[in-house]
């Protein structure tokens, strides 16, 4: 059973988180269900959980995504539908209609693609498909939220009287309004609305000419607007119709309230899931906001966060352009334990936060900022005891609130928990408080327990460094200026620089001195040696990260010159075959001047042709062997290329071969196997074949076989034994 108290959530910060999905949330009882939410109870609903969220995660890559899951709230219907002779509004018909529709949509969204989402569609599996509260209201109700003419046989004819007087009513007034206009009783504005009545403008000399009921008149009292008498009586015909229609719609309205009061379970149930899926949504969306995934979830006792950032820190600083450091810790079964020591201000709060943060977090299935190969245990406590805790209100001091806290962690914590103390054994006298606290860590490491703590006490420190599955860690802080580095460094402690920070903060060197000699000397040299030891290491990891980067240069260099002697050495034979071109037309040239001259001189043209075919056959005889050359080249290229093929490809034909073999050394086991005798009433089928059939009779080797349907007659050789006759 997993148990994390309230006090743990707060100290870590955990409602801000809740809070800051809720704002993710798009429907009320969504945003209140994310403001609430707690760790799961048991391991199996917190992977269930966190699947949940993985999967709605992961649908944003996919080309499937989840259907909306908006929906406006039916508490007060619901509420309705629980009071015997109620009745819900057409509007709460609407957004039940709405609901229902919804929650159908997702229904067969899931069905559809189970083995895309397997959880979520079993998060749906307890609800059924259901359209009959959704078709009894769409037969009443259409899509503009009015009750339909055709919802009863009363409604349509009384719809039909009422759209028969309104046109007389029009007809009737038209008619008065052109006859009176026609006796000029009528002012130039001819006609008006009073209290959604038309009435005749009528100038007031001529008003007791004008038969009809006087509705007003203008300020002046020129004018006196009348309805004439006809369209009067129309009137409260049409307003009796009317009554007689609200009164309709209201017995309709009653009456599939009392269809739908039987549903009222359903409908909670309806707006838990969409509300779960809204819940489920925020937890997805505020994931992409803060770069999280799903760490591997281990069933051994470990730890292993790499790069893990504090969710809030991380958008508090996005926010404003900072840069947020993140953090790699490890826990396992012989390291169950680390302490970390240090100055103030250099990380530790933030580290022992976003370890307790992230674990809360996932354990309420939520993904968290942390590295891909990150591995995270669950914890059945997670307890902690971070900040001021003064209680004014039980009149407790800091350290006596600790005291009880401790003695709260003495009884609850074991194996399965984790435990997260911000300035263990502070309050109190550093000798007593400290012996104390060494106590308390010893108890915590013989029942097994899983933490981290910070501290200055050298005590504790050295107790880490004594017992084997407990280690010493120290926030890194840079040598030279002592500005913080933000780095978890784990294996051994930190020095807290008390007497450094005091002199870079201007404190007199001779006061520094006089602290000194107050101090014992081998606390001093223990400080110091730590201290030392810190610098030497941040000096070393300077060193390691100059000639990281140094090595990363050289080897960028290398291949830039590799690169640029490759392209020289191109150019080289290009320009090699270039000039080699070259020389050889000059040569022919020559060739070809040298036999011009002599041909001028001699005017011999058989010589000249002689002299000009041997010059072609030479070349020609050059080009040849060039060819035969480059065949052969490209013939070895050939040749290598298939003997590489045949390499690559020669274990495959072997494992073909071997599988090949193996199905024959079977077949051949299954032909020598000695077949089972045959008799009447065993089942039976055909070598290949799927169909099974009993055995009738026996006769010279061949058997009848009923199938059911039809019998015949096979040899017992192609028969093979399905099942035996029972005895």
């Amino acid at each position: 059973m997993i148990k994390i108290s309230s006090r743990s959530l707060e100290d870590l910060e955990f409602p801000v988180v809740c809070e800051q999905i809720s704002e993710f949330c798009i429907t009320g009882q969504g945003k209140e269900k994310a403001l609430n939410i707690q760790p799961y109870p048991n391991y199996k609903k917190t992977i269930f959980g966190l699947n949940q969220t993985n999967e709605y995660f992961n649908s944003k890559t996919n080309d499937t995504p989840i259907p909306n899951h908006g929906f406006d709230s039916i508490q007060a219907e619901i509420k309705l539908l629980g009071i015997e002779g109620s009745l819900i509004e057409i509007t709460g018909f609407r957004k039940i209609s709405a609901i229902t529709e919804t929650v159908n949509t997702h229904l067969k969204f899931f069905e559809k693609y189970s083995e895309v989402f397997p959880v979520l569609a079993e998060t749906v599996s307890h609800i059924e498909f259901d359209t009959s509260l959704t078709e009894k209201i769409n037969s009443v109700i259409d899509r503009f939220g009015e009750m339909k003419d055709d919802a009863s046989p009363l409604l349509q004819d009384l719809r039909k009287s009422i759209n028969s007087v309104r046109g007389k009513i029009n007809s009737s007034f038209n008619s008065a309004l052109s006859t009176y206009n026609s006796y000029g009783y009528l002012d130039e504005i001819r006609e008006s609305v009073m209290e959604n009545v038309r009435v005749l403008a009528v100038k007031a000399m001529y008003r007791r000419k004008v038969k009809g009921g006087i509705m007003g008149n203008s300020k002046t009292g020129s004018i006196v607007y009348i309805q004439p008498e006809a369209t009067y009586q129309y009137t409260r015909e049409l307003n009796n119709l009317e009554y007689e229609e609200k009164e309709e719609i209201k017995r309709i309205l009653k009456e599939l309230t009392e269809f739908s009061r039987p549903y009222r379970d359903v409908l909670i149930e309806y707006q838990d899931l969409l509300s779960d899926m809204d819940v489920i949504a925020a937890k997805s969306k505020y994931a992409e906001k803060i770069n999280a995934l799903l760490p591997k979830i281990s069933k051994d006792r470990e730890l292993q966060l790499k790069e893990a950032y504090h969710p809030l820190l991380y958008l508090s600083n996005k926010k404003k352009g900072e840069k947020t450091f993140p953090q790699t810790i490890e826990l396992a079964s012989d390291n169950r334990i680390i302490v970390i020591s240090g100055p103030n201000a250099g990380g530790k709060s933030i580290t022992l936060k976003t370890v307790g943060l992230l674990q809360v977090m996932l354990q309420s299935g939520m993904l968290i900022p942390v590295h891909e190969y990150s591995r995270v245990c669950l914890f059945n406590k997670v307890l902690t005891d971070i900040g001021d805790n003064q209680s004014i209100e039980n009149h407790l001091s800091t350290y006596s609130y600790r005291l009880k806290n401790m003695n709260y962690f003495l009884r609850k914590c074991d194996e399965k928990t984790l435990f997260l103390i911000d300035e263990f054994g502070t309050g109190s006298d550093p000798e007593l408080g400290g012996a104390l606290a060494e106590t308390f860590l010893e108890v915590f490491y013989e029942k097994g327990s899983y933490g981290i703590l910070t501290t200055h006490y050298a005590n504790l420190k050295k107790l880490a460094n004594e017992l084997p599955d407990m280690s010493n860690a120290n926030m890194m802080f840079d040598n030279q200026t002592l500005e913080p580095i933000y780095k978890l460094q784990v294996g051994e402690a930190g020095s807290s620089f008390t007497f450094e920070v005091a002199q870079k903060n201007g404190i007199p060197y001779s006061l520094i001195n006089r602290s000194k000699k107050k101090v014992e000397r081998g606390k001093i040299r223990f400080d110091r040696s730590i201290a030392k030891l810190q610098k030497e290491r941040s000096e070393l990891r300077k060193t390691t990260d100059s000639l990281k980067t140094k090595e990363e240069k050289a080897a960028e260099q290398k291949e830039k010159l590799e690169e640029i002697n490759n392209r020289v050495q191109q150019k080289l034979e290009s320009y090699q075959e270039l000039y080699d071109a070259n020389q050889r037309l000059i040569y022919l040239g020559q060739k070809v001047n040298d036999m011009s001259e002599k041909y001028f001189t001699s005017k011999k043209k058989k010589e000249l042709i002689g002299e000009f075919l041997k010059m072609v056959e030479i070349e020609n005889s050059k080009r040849k062997k060039e060819d035969i050359r480059k065949q052969k080249a490209k013939k070895a290229q050939e040749r290598k290329l298939k003997q590489e093929v045949q390499k690559k490809i020669q274990p495959i034909r072997e494992k073909k071969k071997a599988e090949k073999k193996k199905e024959e050394e079977i077949k051949k086991a299954e032909a020598n196997k000695p077949k089972a005798k045959l008799k009447v009433g065993d089942r039976v089928r055909l070598e290949d074949s799927k169909s099974v059939g009993s055995i009738d009779t026996i006769e010279k080797g061949k058997a009848i076989v009923n199938y059911g349907m039809f019998t015949t007659s096979v040899s017992l050789d192609q028969l093979e034994l399905v099942q035996a006759a029972k005895k």
